[in-house]
């Protein structure tokens, strides 16, 4: 079984950030427990980002999307994998967030 390395892009940090100074404001009783999920979902990707649902194919890239459940709605990450074994995390996003940023 191939092994991928798994780098967070800074979009999708700033993304992390945005996330979790919401929750601070919204419901800081969730906030570390929804990043330690997120960032625990994200290691999935080193082993299985194939069996992640296709999003879309853009310049020649085919992206998908990690869905990462958090109760009664959660998470998604958009990546790319890339021929060099690195699976790339672009952009995270809540589900019920109308895009990406």
């Amino acid at each position: 079984m191939q092994s991928y390395t798994v780098a967070i892009e800074q979009t999708a940090l700033e993304d992390l950030e945005r996330l979790y100074a919401f929750l601070l404001d919204a419901a800081p009783e969730y906030a570390d427990q929804a990043m330690e999920r997120i960032y625990k979902s994200l290691k999935l990707l080193e082993v299985i980002p194939h069996s992640c649902r296709k999003a879309s194919f853009q310049d020649g890239v085919q992206l998908r999307e990690l869905i990462i459940d958090q109760g009664s709605s959660g998470y998604i990450a958009l990546f790319e994998i890339r021929p060099e074994g690195v699976v790339s995390v672009l952009a995270i996003k809540h589900q019920r967030e109308s895009d990406y940023h």
